[in-house]
């Protein structure tokens, strides 16, 4: 009597897009912690760095990580001048080929532990798309009241225009099924990333559903980027889209 061979399962992959511009400060402990996490049932990991023509040593940061870890999955995309996080995450996207992807900073504001939470939502979720949520820890901290509330102004303004139900919408960790992320056609080059990815989704449909994540602000003196300028343009990126095919 003849045996059949059980089928040999490919291993689910998380594709971890990972921005980065003069971060040299913080780029080798983000790779350690991203590293170190054991991702639910058994999910392998990609790292996809892509680094945003850094003029510090964040570029020799990299390299000599990955010449000390060979045995990891670590795709490095380098652009010759700086071109903005929404370009990086862009070129990120054109390589990733998990089954899931997560938009990565490469400062320490995030936790990445925080990855089986959301995984946990986009795997058994009815949307393919999550975010993880600065607002639903209520112990989480923030950097000013400027932030605090330019925030929370995007998130109100993305509820009225697209019929969602978000606390954070500028949240750094959003997750997706990567075919639907690799399906948007985005046209961002810098922080408008996050509003245009949130507008697009919604219009075709989709409920983002969002997780509590821990978040451990830094100041402008730290090296935070983003400024109050961003808001604005944010603002008028979900109009544009929301009016706009």
């Amino acid at each position: 009597m003849a045996t059949s061979i059980p089928e040999k399962k490919t291993p689910r992959l998380l594709s971890i897009i990972i921005p980065s511009y003069n971060e040299s400060e913080t780029i080798l402990p983000l790779l350690e912690k991203v590293c170190r996490v054991n991702l639910i049932d058994d999910i392998a990991k990609e790292i996809v760095i892509v680094n945003d023509g850094s003029k510090d040593n964040t570029e020799n940061l990299i390299k000599a990580f990955m010449e000390e870890h060979p045995d990891l999955l670590i795709t490095y995309l380098s652009h010759q001048k700086n071109q903005g996080k929404g370009m990086a995450i862009r070129t990120g996207i054109n390589h990733i080929t998990g089954d899931y992807a997560i938009i990565q900073d490469a400062d320490l504001e995030y936790d990445p532990e925080d990855y089986n939470v959301i995984l946990e939502q986009l795997i058994t979720g009815e949307e393919p798309v999550i975010y993880g949520s600065r607002f639903l820890l209520k112990e989480n901290r923030h950097s000013s009241q400027t932030f605090f509330w330019g925030g929370r102004l995007v998130t109100f303004v993305t509820n009225i225009l697209f019929w969602q139900r978000l606390t954070d919408e500028p949240t750094c960790y959003k997750a997706f099924h990567t075919h639907l992320l690799k399906s948007i056609p985005l046209k961002c080059t810098g922080f408008e990333f996050c509003p245009e990815v949130t507008a697009k989704v919604s219009k075709r449909g989709y409920k983002i559903k969002e997780v509590p994540i821990r978040y451990y602000p830094r100041t402008i003196h730290e090296g935070k980027k983003i400024r109050w300028t961003d808001g604005l343009e944010a603002i008028w990126v979900l109009l544009k889209y929301r009016f706009v095919n």
